[in-house]
């Protein structure tokens, strides 16, 4: 869940009321009734954080009667009439939703595994890709229909992706490739990373361009509509021939289920991703799960040589500090004094010029445990400053001649920095900081125009899929003056390429100059400042730190509480599922 801090007062009030009415349907003793109510309450708070199921003790299990059913009787079923609310196996003990979910979802990735399909022989190619990992991925997807390649930041996932598809594409004349990814600015990335691989002069040769494959969001690619139900599915699957989905660790059980289902017979899916992200928001760790499955090992490539993090790259060296930690079990505190000796001193956050080629530059900043109101501001003002070549480009914009000459690069100050939090509320939450750096931009251009929430350079982000706007949960865009009406608004989604009047736009669309570190995947920033203070504390986990600090190409800023931080780095977050022992 991406802000369970958030749901502590609303959570166990709507989970009373779902366990009381669940047992209503049934009655017993009074001892049975406790132990029942407990059992339901566990599933539901586990389904909150993003876990599929929870272990099961068989006498816990009698208390729920008729509610729950055991897989064995669901299984011997043959005119499936049998449902309740739960499901039980051998383990666990799911949501009847989540139990469904894993089985279905576990018979596509079996029928994925055991597809046969055209193969294609590599030889003639092997001067695309020197890389002994990266030509291993190249290997497994002209053999097998079914292909997971992971790897960190800079390891080549798309410069490898980029490389396959040639192949592909010389291989099987009139091949259809679909690309997609979970969030808009995640397939806009995906977009930007292919265009540049696919301009390297080895693949000239092979005429291929980005418009052949336009990458869109998962979403779209499935027709998802208003309710939910997509256009495509197993009685209508997908028309390509190669499937390619970007960001996969951010893939949800739902999702992962949707979209395995709507895979052609003979297709080709890809899975490009890094699991040591975060996983998704809803419940499920698909990737994650994934790669366990022993029979699924001949399916993945991994991808370990870093060409964005070389040598004595501090992000890279980060990343891989926190991944060691994995299989660490030393005390937080010497875990901190060796962070701050392996990697950076704390200090003070200074303003960072950036450059094209730079080397990278990690600051360390510790917030006082108890902030006086008085020195909030300064703490604001120094987050502020990440944003100041974005608030001048806006600046030539407004007194420009032609102002839409000035769009382009409006849009490229904007995507050089972001500032990522782990919570929503208080000092240091999502709502107070992008309240704070409105209040930035209005002292840097203090003529600027507002009407209600809207203003030129407005950042904002869509929080839900708008089917009618063509809007994606994740969409961001820009606020600028309209083309033709200049006292009015229309924001521009450079993801989409799209334009659309701000007073269509949802009153719940919301500002983002700050994201959360959950929103941030699939993103790319030249420099990232990462907030973390005490109230982040429940949250946070090396999957969380890990995403955060890897947004970023240049320059990591970290102002962090030091105990919340001590914990980010020592605390690895698993999630429960029984999907790796579906799969055989």
């Amino acid at each position: 869940m991406e802000n369970k801090q958030d749901l502590d007062i609303q959570t166990p009030q709507w989970i009373a009321v779902w366990s009381q009415y669940l047992l209503q349907q049934f009655s017993t003793g009074s001892h049975q009734l406790d132990q029942a109510k407990s059992l339901i309450e566990k599933v539901l708070e586990a389904n909150l954080q993003g876990d599929s199921c929870i272990a099961q003790h068989g006498q816990n299990i009698q208390s729920l009667g008729h509610l729950a059913l055991s897989e064995l009787a669901l299984s011997e079923d043959r005119t499936q009439n049998q449902v309740a609310p739960f499901v039980y196996d051998a383990q666990y003990l799911y949501l009847y939703r989540y139990w469904k979910l894993e089985q279905r979802l576990a018979t596509q990735v079996i029928r994925l595994k055991q597809q046969k399909i055209q193969s294609i022989d590599v030889a003639p190619f092997a001067d695309l890709l020197t890389d002994v990992h990266q030509k291993a991925a190249l290997n497994s997807v002209a053999q097998h229909a079914f292909n997971i390649i992971t790897g960190g930041p800079g390891t080549g996932k798309t410069y490898t992706l980029a490389r396959i598809i040639a192949v592909l594409h010389h291989a099987i004349p009139d091949i259809r490739i679909a690309m997609a990814a979970p969030t808009g600015k995640a397939a806009q990335r995906m977009g930007e990373a292919l265009q540049k691989s696919l301009l390297d002069p080895k693949l000239q040769k092979f005429g291929l361009r980005l418009e052949q494959f336009n990458p869109i969001t998962i979403h779209r690619l499935l027709g998802l509509g208003h309710q939910q139900l997509p256009r495509f599915n197993q009685r209508q699957p997908l028309p390509y021939d190669v499937i390619v989905i970007d960001e996969a660790s951010m893939l949800d059980l739902n999702l992962a289920t949707l979209l395995f289902e709507a895979v052609p017979d003979h297709c080709r899916l890809i899975l490009l991703g890094d699991a040591n992200q975060l996983a998704s928001v809803d419940v499920g760790s698909v990737l994650a799960d994934l790669q366990q499955v022993a029979s699924l090992q001949e399916n993945r490539s991994h991808l370990l040589n870093s060409q964005r993090f070389k040598g004595d790259a501090l992000i890279g060296k980060m990343a891989q500090f926190i991944q060691a930690q994995k299989q660490s079990d030393i005390d937080q505190t010497t875990l901190l004094n060796r962070f701050e000796t392996e990697v950076v001193q704390a200090s003070e956050l200074k303003p960072i010029l950036l450059q094209k080629d730079m080397q990278d530059i990690i600051q360390l900043e510790y917030l006082p445990e108890d902030i006086p109101q008085a020195d909030l501001a300064s703490y604001y003002q120094k987050l502020s400053w990440g944003f100041q070549q974005y608030f001048q480009s806006l600046k030539e914009y407004l007194n420009a001649e032609n102002p839409n000459d000035y769009i382009d690069s409006v849009t490229q100050a904007f995507d050089q920095y972001r500032i990522l939090t782990a919570v929503r509320h208080g000092q240091f939450g999502l709502n107070t900081l992008n309240l704070e750096m409105e209040r930035a931009l209005f002292e840097a251009l203090p003529t600027l125009y507002r009407q209600g929430d809207w203003y030129v350079g407005r950042p904002v982000m869509m929080t839900y899929n708008d089917y009618q706007l063509g809007l994606s949960n994740g969409d961001i865009g820009i606020c600028f003056k309209h083309r033709q009406q200049a006292e009015q608004f229309e924001v521009f989604f450079p993801s989409l390429n799209k334009w659309i009047s701000a007073t269509r736009l949802p009153k719940a669309i919301q500002t983002a100059f700050v994201l959360t570190i959950h929103k941030s995947q699939g993103s790319e920033f030249t420099h990232t400042a990462v907030v973390l203070d005490k109230a982040a504390t429940k949250l946070l986990s090396q999957e969380l730190i890990y995403t955060a600090i890897t947004r970023a190409k240049s320059v990591v800023s970290l102002l962090v509480d030091q105990n919340a931080f001590r914990q980010s780095l020592s605390i690895a977050t698993i999630r429960m599922s029984g999907l790796v022992s579906k799969i055989k």
